[in-house]
């Protein structure tokens, strides 16, 4: 990798989030030298590269630079990706469809721009910032909006040979549980992300379940915080979603040889409460089974605290990456869903 230009030494990343946009500004030696945050109010795709540009603009204002300073952006989005052609074929939360975000961008702001997967560019930005160290193979598992991991393998952003390495959202638990817009019944994401929490918490409500929880406008953090408190129906869902999760992360562990597997998203920032139901079903796993107690080890699992930004550090490491002359690897297919 070659060192960045002295004249261009900002490094530029991108969280395109189902709530919020983040930019994230910097340094060569990657120390925070600005930032911005607005809604994800983006219109219609026309308007997308337009309403980034002016966040970068913003979070470029706060760190008392101009553009020609960045060496290069990284923006990570929900939804399908082609990180070669800088195409979001498919955001369904965002209502993209098919959008050259990559090039549109690239365009406006006139710097190189790399566009990936938002949970698949966090997993990398773990690995290239050596937040656990030494450790080269790991998965990161977002659990917010919806479900997904992103993996590498020997210090490698792993896709597969269609894309479609860590959609672990997309597999069945509860073949009898509610339908997922992939077309199937009880896949994870349906039963573990935040919109699926608080629909089960609004239920039982409306079926006269006793609880503390608030009757309107529930989100799954009203449930955490409702289970840390000692609320029976709080933590009956807690329970149930940690007992999902923890499959997710045996299934990654073995389908993968991962030595961690990072838990985060807006979900996992319930931080206890969201954690201990989670390691309470890996022990009845390891009780179970010798070898879960193999791969299961203590420490397996890593929660990020909250405001760790990994989707904004992922996006700076694309930017890393795209300043380097790097190139993303193609591949046969795209994701699934979003993340």
């Amino acid at each position: 990798m070659t060192p960045l230009a002295a004249q261009r030494d900002l490094l530029v990343g991108v969280d395109v989030g189902g709530s919020k946009i983040a930019v994230l500004v910097a340094g060569p030696a990657l120390g925070v030298r600005g930032r911005f945050a607005l809604p994800t109010e983006v219109g219609s795709q026309e308007q997308a590269a337009d309403v980034i540009g002016d966040a970068v603009g913003a979070a470029l204002g706060d760190a008392g630079a101009a553009l020609d300073r960045v060496a290069a952006v990284g923006i990570g989005v929900p939804g399908r990706v082609d990180p070669v052609s800088g195409t979001v074929s498919l955001a369904v939360n965002l209502g993209w469809n098919e959008l050259p975000l990559g090039p549109q961008v690239e365009a406006r702001l006139g710097t190189p721009v790399r566009l990936e997967n938002d949970v698949r560019a966090a997993a990398y930005g773990l690995y290239e910032r050596r937040v656990l160290g030494d450790v080269a193979d790991l998965a990161y598992l977002s659990v917010g909006t919806g479900v997904a991991a992103g993996i590498v393998l020997d210090g490698r952003l792993h896709r597969g040979a269609r894309g479609l390495a860590g959609e672990v959202g997309h597999i069945v638990v509860d073949p009898a549980g509610p339908p997922c817009p992939c077309g199937l019944r009880g896949c994870l994401e349906v039963l573990a992300a935040g919109p699926a929490v608080a629909m089960r918490a609004a239920t039982a409500l409306r079926e006269g379940r006793p609880s503390s929880l608030p009757s309107a406008d529930l989100t799954a953090a009203d449930v955490y915080a409702a289970a840390a408190a000692g609320d029976p129906l709080g933590s009956e869902i807690a329970a149930d979603v940690g007992a999902h999760i923890a499959r997710a992360v045996h299934l990654l562990v073995m389908a993968y040889d991962v030595e961690v597997v990072v838990l985060g998203g807006g979900v996992a920032g319930a931080g206890d409460a969201f954690l201990d139901p989670i390691l309470r079903a890996l022990d009845r796993l390891r009780e179970a089974s010798a070898l879960a107690r193999e791969v299961l080890r203590p420490g397996v699992i890593h929660l990020l605290p909250a405001g760790s930004e990994a989707g904004a550090w992922g996006a700076v490491a694309l930017a890393r990456s795209a300043a380097s002359g790097d190139r993303p690897s193609p591949v046969a297919g795209r994701e699934v869903g979003d993340a």
